[in-house]
């Protein structure tokens, strides 16, 4: 038996309008540009330019009280609730155009740079090689096999096994080993190499035959474990070198390149531009804060759609067609308004948002010494802007500004704080900073272990612990004491 009851439920929905501030407030520069270009070509009511006599507000309002023929049909209604004209199953388009999994969520398109790919620059050089059409085969397939580092890391046998599975090439480790000499004979030189420590080596065999140069190869292949370990007395003794020796020959490993596919200027990869969104200027010992004009474009509603809607006022006949025909415009109209609003609510939102940001670090902007930046969370300018937490995230994740010191991502200037030995709230930016400074300053001889660099950022009113030490010296990128020692 069927059963009937009334549930109150409470519940909080985003508005499409919200949602399509979200995503504008959180893209950068250019893919705002290019959403900019989407919707323009999307909805033929929104045009680029200055509207001088953009009378739009004035005219919809005006046009569209609510009248009726002589035989007393309504025409239409202020405000045209398109729900009255199209059934469940027919809601407008731009109702749909922003929701939470739109396919225009994480769009981004990112320039290439042109040319050959590394991979078409090493196939063709093997035709300047007399190989026949096995050697060939198996030659091209340990070049597809080469990754953009340089490197293949797959072992022999597998090679073989997958040269008979895909490529019906039957053949044996012996013949692969010896195609792959050629192929590591390729340029740049290192490539093709399945180890660092290989592709070393043959770079270092390919340079000139010096002492120095036998040394180096000595050294990377019977002491290359002691080598990366920097256990320098261990090798002195090994080889029975001087230390001047030793430094020549690291001299000439160090200038090797570890990446020889990273090398090859034609290598296809993603270009990157960064455009700042914001930038700071000093002027008169005061900062001031420009938002870059192109976050801010000239949008306005087409008179074109305005006059249709006036066109079907001043109609005597009002057919079916018609009034599709004014609902489609209707629909047009009304998200070229939202997009313009949520354009310009985007631009206050950033601006109020990175003024709140450089004024909370203004002794940085002033300085640009990283000393001086304060700990600050997000927490700390949204409370202060009144916004949310998360609208605060999006303009600081995505956003650069462009400083006299450089330029910088958003998120960069926050941090947590800890307290110094005067129970003082310091950022741990500038903790990082002290740092870096006390590891570049240190006698490279005798570098400073975690134990001891905690005791001198103790001394410097720092007191850290060992291991906070250790994280921020990972974070920085810094090596461990033993890999920072130098002869």
């Amino acid at each position: 038996m069927l059963k009937q009851q009334l549930n109150f439920k409470l519940s909080q929905k985003l508005s499409p309008q919200q949602i399509q501030l979200m995503k504008l407030i959180q893209l950068p520069t250019q893919a705002f540009e290019q959403r900019i270009s989407q919707e323009m070509e999307e909805n033929p009511a929104l045009e680029g330019g200055k509207d001088e006599l953009n009378e739009y507000e004035d005219e919809f309002s005006d046009t569209y009280e609510d009248e009726y023929d002589d035989d007393g049909t309504e025409v239409i209604e202020t405000e045209i609730n398109v729900d009255d004209y199209l059934s469940d199953d027919e809601v407008p388009n731009y109702k749909l155009s922003s929701n939470n999994y739109s396919a225009d969520d994480e769009d981004k398109q990112i320039p290439y740079a042109s040319g050959k790919s590394f991979n078409q620059h090493l196939l063709q050089q093997l035709n300047t090689y007399r190989l026949d059409d096995e050697e060939m085969e198996i030659a091209k397939f340990l070049v597809g096999s080469v990754d953009e580092s340089g490197y293949i890391r797959r072992e022999v046998l597998d090679i073989v096994d997958d040269l008979a599975f895909t490529q019906n090439v039957y053949t044996d480790e012996e013949k692969v080993e010896n195609i792959l000499k050629i192929v590591q004979g390729l340029d740049p030189a290192g490539v093709a190499a399945r180890s660092l420590q290989e592709c070393l080596l043959i770079q270092l065999k390919r340079k000139e035959d010096t002492e120095t140069v036998a040394l180096a190869i000595s050294i990377l292949d019977e002491a290359f474990d002691q080598f990366t370990k920097k256990h320098y007395k261990k090798i002195l003794q090994k080889f029975d070198i001087t230390e001047d020796q030793l430094r020549d020959a690291i001299h000439e490993i160090e200038i090797l390149n570890p990446k020889p596919g990273g090398s090859y200027s034609g290598n296809t990869r993603a270009v990157e531009h960064v455009i700042p969104d914001f930038t700071i200027k000093i002027r008169d010992s005061e900062l001031e804060l420009t938002l870059n004009g192109r976050n801010a474009p000239e949008l306005h509603v087409s008179r074109d759609y305005t006059n249709m809607l006036k066109g079907y006022k001043e109609s005597k006949e009002k057919s079916k067609k018609q009034k599709d025909a004014v609902m489609f415009i209707k629909q047009k109209l009304d998200a070229a308004k939202w997009f313009i609003e949520a354009i310009k609510q985007r631009q206050q939102t950033l601006f109020v948002t990175m003024s709140s940001i450089m004024n909370y670090q203004k002794e940085y902007f002033l300085t640009g010494d990283e000393r001086k930046l304060k700990p600050m969370i997000l927490k700390d300018i949204a409370d202060e802007i009144e916004m949310d937490v998360s609208t605060v995230s999006r303009v600081a994740n995505s956003k650069y500004v462009d400083t006299p010191y450089g330029t910088f991502l958003i998120k960069e200037f926050f941090s947590e704080s800890m307290k110094n030995d005067q129970g003082e709230d310091v950022s741990t930016r500038e903790i990082k900073k002290i740092l870096e400074i006390t590891v570049q300053e240190e006698d490279k001889k005798k570098p400073f272990t975690d134990d001891k660099l905690a005791k001198v950022l103790k001394e410097k009113g720092y007191p850290i612990a060992r291991r906070t030490i250790a994280k921020y010296r990972e974070q920085l990128d810094i090596p461990v004491a033993r890999l920072r020692k130098e002869i």
